[in-house]
């Protein structure tokens, strides 16, 4: 008998399914003459806690966490059943199934990655008990064709001992830094302060990014544009000089300049162009897409592509390539045949573009199976994530390629400056009819060479914006290569080939933080402990990740991206031999004991806190924080203490302009920023109406006054 052991119920269903549909069921696997499929649920096993080293220790009991105890670093890393009924009772029956005297081998089903490797390797550790082979089921996709190909290609478990070890020497790194900077952070500032090798920097990241956005001072700046009629058509040219605002008369100046030369158009260049549709999809660049169109959060949309590849309709989902591997070839033929079948326009292409095995660490991109479903069979989630993966795959493969004429007009001006206009005109929509391209036609005015453009430059004056917060895609672009100078929006990305070179780089070598089966799970963590929040596809720092990041930057704890990259190097260097799991983990040690050896330096005030009011004292929500605003005596305050957001009743703006701060006005300044006083009284005696603006940048509530504009008046125009 072989015993093949699952990571999860869902895939051992659909191991059954395709060798023998037909199996027993018994009590927690299923039966035939030749396999046995039994199942784990997940992580049966999890690292013990630091208590539970100490012999004397009683392990249901909780102990305090004391600083005497750390940092500490076991002998020897142990791994305890989970105390839950349906665990070990589980376990006791993979214990017995694999012990049988009739069994020749066991087989290794876990996940297609690092931590599924290692899933059932701890389970056979605790629970094997005689020598037998040991193999691997590795599965790219669910389909049942897949997994009985998988069965008749079976390998040795030990193929797989470089990932093992990459796997357990994450794990263990990561357990000694949660575990001791946790713990010494927590008692340092009497709070639960998370820390961990990768959360640590993303929260940082975001910090950094709102820092930069409120500190951000704009500074004025100005450019020459001209917008006027040739030909009847409207012609507008742009100066690419800009002027900063110490030089508006030079500015001026040479405003004067331009408009006293002649600009002619030099040349009208036209030609045919091909634009390439994007990559493949890896999870990320997946998830980026969902968050943007439909404003899925990371959790979310791994589960819903998890799911469709436990329903085996798309290939594993935890993938960091965009390429796939050049032994597939004859797979996606299939893949795509069936799909042509449908009516669908695509056609194989071999193509390096698509198949390079250079670029891909373990699993290629993530595609469509030849199991195709039909719309019933998914929820309107699932449908949409399904098309999703399913249109960049026609995309890639489309029997048409997408044709523009793309027109480009020089217009010269004397001496000074080239100006080009350039236009797309879609000729061809080859893969468009999948997936839109974000550039839309522009039709350009209609100059020849030698027209004269008519011009009138004028001084436009503009300003500096501050950077802008991270969405979805572009944070995870940014965990994909923290180091990128530059990272923009791509929306120009369909009209070239995305150059990827970098992120594969930071992919082989370990510099990206955290991983694609990681990220998911560590910024969901950093959103449950309230540091950072997504709102509308858009990452946002919490007052409790403020505390966090700065806490932790004040003790020596934080992990900055670029100590992150290191150990993330080091880790790779276990996957490919270079360095022992051992010598991965004295390196995190040693990085441990240089912060905990200044715990004698550090002293630190006592963790924000929310102060608790009777829900009759409650006026309203803060608008910075979130929390309870309360009623007091003296004022409206936060009751978040690290928030603190204060008006005063006896406020002096109000008693300058005799009136009385009442309760509903309060309400009104806090919910919608801003109130409406009437029939104020000037010094002279002239009645006004006025608007004050609420600002809550300070700690203390701040107005600014607006009044009403007369309709009449001229708008103010940013032409100088």
């Amino acid at each position: 008998m072989k015993v093949i052991i699952a990571e999860k119920p869902s895939l051992a269903r659909n191991i059954v399914q395709a060798i023998d549909s037909k199996m027993k069921k018994k009590d927690g696997y299923y039966e035939n003459e030749e396999y046995i499929v039994t199942y784990a649920f997940g992580h049966l096993f999890r690292l013990y806690d630091v208590e539970m080293y100490k012999e004397d220790y009683d392990s249901n009991k909780k102990y305090p966490w004391k600083m005497e105890d750390l940092p500490f670093f076991p002998h020897e890393f142990r791994f305890g059943l989970e105390k839950e009924e349906g665990i070990i009772k589980q376990f006791k029956i993979i214990r017995n199934l694999i012990n049988q005297d009739n069994v020749e081998s066991v087989i290794n089903a876990g996940d297609s990655d690092r931590e599924g490797e290692i899933i059932i390797r701890i389970i056979l550790k605790y629970a094997l008990k005689k020598n037998v082979p040991i193999k691997r089921l590795w599965m790219p996709d669910q389909t049942p064709k897949t997994i009985l190909n998988e069965l008749n290609n079976i390998r040795d478990d030990k193929d797989y001992d470089s990932l093992a070890n990459e796997g357990y020497a994450r794990t263990f790194v990561d357990w000694c830094y949660g575990i001791n900077l946790t713990r010494y952070s927590t008692i340092l500032s009497h709070t639960l302060l998370r820390v961990g090798r990768v959360i640590a920097p993303i929260v940082q990241e975001i910090y950094n990014r709102e820092m930069a956005i409120i500190n951000f001072k704009p500074e004025k700046y100005y450019v020459l544009n001209s917008k006027e009629k040739t030909n009847n058509e409207i012609v507008e040219l742009t100066s690419k000089k800009e002027f900063n605002k110490d030089q508006l008369d030079l500015c001026k100046e040479t405003a004067k300049q331009y408009n006293s030369l002649k600009a002619i158009v030099s040349n009208v260049n036209f030609e045919t162009k091909t634009i390439s549709p994007g990559k493949l999809y890896s999870l990320s660049k997946l998830q980026g897409e969902l968050g943007k169109k439909y404003k899925m959060s990371l959790d979310q949309s791994l589960k819903i592509v998890q799911d469709l590849y436990e329903k085996g309709y798309v290939s594993y989902p935890r993938t960091p390539s965009q390429y796939l591997s050049e032994n597939e070839k004859g797979k996606f033929k299939e893949i795509i045949s069936q799909f042509q079948n449908l009516g669908v326009k695509i056609k194989f292409k071999d193509s390096k573009q698509i198949f390079d095995d250079s670029k891909i660490e373990s699993h290629s991109a993530l595609t469509p199976t030849y199991k195709i479903p039909k719309k019933s069979d998914l929820s309107e989630e699932e449908h949409k994530v399904y098309k999703a993966i399913c249109n960049r795959f026609f995309s890639v493969f489309s029997q048409e390629p997408c044709l523009v004429n793309r027109t480009t007009i020089e217009i010269k001006l004397g001496e000074e400056e080239i100006f080009n206009i350039t236009g797309d005109v879609v000729i061809n929509k080859g893969w468009t009819v999948f997936e839109e391209r974000e550039k839309k036609d522009k039709i350009l005015p209609n100059l020849q060479i030698g027209d004269q453009v008519n011009i009138n430059f004028k001084v436009v004056e503009k300003e500096t914006n501050p950077p802008k917060r991270y969405t979805v895609e572009t944070f995870n672009n940014f965990l994909k290569n923290p180091f990128k100078e530059q990272l923009k929006n791509l929306s120009e990305k369909n009209d070239e080939s995305e150059d990827d070179e970098e992120e594969i780089k930071a992919m082989f070598e370990g510099v990206e933080l955290g991983t694609e089966a990681t990220r998911s799970s560590i910024i969901q963590n950093a959103i449950k402990s309230n540091y950072i929040s997504l709102k509308d596809n858009v990452y946002h720092l919490e007052l409790n990740g403020k505390y966090y990041v700065e806490t932790l930057n004040r003790i020596g704890v934080m992990l900055p991206k670029e100590k992150t990259a290191e150990l993330g190097r080091s880790l790779k260097k276990v996957y490919r031999g270079e360095i022992t799991i051992d010598q991965a983990i004295d390196i995190t040690k040693e990085e441990i004991k240089k912060v905990i050896e200044k715990k004698d330096q550090v002293t630190l005030d006592r963790a924000p806190r929310v102060f608790e009011v009777e829900k009759s004292k409650i006026l309203c929500k803060c608008p910075k924080c979130g929390n309870p605003i309360a009623c007091l005596d003296s004022g409206y305050r936060c009751t978040y203490s690290l928030c603190g957001l204060y008006l005063y009743k006896d406020n002096k703006l109000f008693n300058a302009l005799n009136r009385k701060l009442t309760k509903q006005m309060a309400k009104d300044i806090f919910t919608k920023g801003r109130i409406e006083l009437t029939d104020l009284v000037s010094k002279n005696g002239n009645k006004y109406d006025a608007i004050l603006v609420s600002d809550f940048s300070e700690k203390f509530v701040k107005f600014k006054f607006e009044f009403p504009k007369n309709d009449e008046k001229e708008k103010s125009s940013n032409v100088i």
